[in-house]
């Protein structure tokens, strides 16, 4: 079945316009495709922009909550944008975070966590912690109900939300209630029939960029990297306490 004929056909032109990512050959030129041309900000939510604590260093936090706010503390998510472990920025998913925002009445951290190849595993996991328990830490500044707390993301950032609930559970961290992975990147070996199944080099993502995406995230100077379930989440053994009850 061609490419073509699963593209849905009101999304055909846009398809038919994508490049594609070429992760191996032009690293940077990918990553400017996912660069997102500036929206109108909705009047309903209010942004900022943040200097927090990372890892390694200070890393920017976009925080999205209700505009014209009350006193009463909300539920908090902290976001984690997609662009497979090596792409990205929270810029691109302003539009998304804002619906999040006026859905769910919740506020929203998203932050910039280190990419690779420049920074492999663990950097990202790492700062994706940190910023969770910045978030946490910062719960009466922020005005957020430190029960209510979830995580979520896509792509790339979809396998950091499972690696980060793993991680917060193992380190006695802060309380998730809950986690939502979106079409997450869980598993290197690459062995299922999916990952077989996409090898159009037209398409947004295919078998290529995803072994090339995993290579440049867990850096062949450590094999043992991609044994981690902090790094690969589908090799977690152990599910169990990955969320809190919901408190009514």
């Amino acid at each position: 079945m061609s490419m073509d004929t699963r593209i849905l056909p009101e999304l055909r032109q846009a398809f038919a316009q994508f490049p594609g990512f070429q992760l191996e050959e032009n690293l940077e030129w990918s990553r400017s495709l996912v660069s997102a041309p500036p929206v109108k900000k909705s009047e309903h939510v209010h942004t900022t922009s943040r200097t927090i604590p990372g890892a390694a260093g200070e890393m920017l936090a976009k925080i999205y909550e209700p505009a014209g706010r009350k006193d009463d503390k909300l539920p908090a998510m902290l976001w984690i944008h997609g662009g497979g472990y090596v792409m990205g920025h929270p810029n691109m998913d302003d539009e998304l975070c804002e619906r999040f925002v006026q859905t769910a009445g919740c506020v929203v951290v998203s932050v910039d966590y280190r990419l690779a190849p420049e920074n492999p595993y663990p950097a990202a996991i790492e700062d994706c912690y940190a910023g969770l328990v910045w978030m946490t830490e910062e719960a009466e500044s922020l005005g957020i109900d430190v029960n209510r707390v979830a995580i979520a993301g896509a792509s790339g950032g979809g396998g950091l939300t499972a690696a980060l609930a793993l991680m917060a559970r193992d380190k006695g961290g802060p309380s998730i209630i809950f986690q939502m992975p979106l079409y997450p990147m869980l598993d290197n070996r690459n062995i299922t029939p999916s990952s077989h199944e996409i090898t159009d080099d037209r398409a947004i993502w295919n078998r290529t960029n995803n072994l090339a995406a995993w290579n440049m995230y867990l850096s062949e100077e450590n094999d043992a990297n991609g044994k981690s379930p902090y790094a690969v989440p589908s090799r977690a053994e152990n599910l169990a306490g990955l969320h809190q009850p919901i408190r009514v």
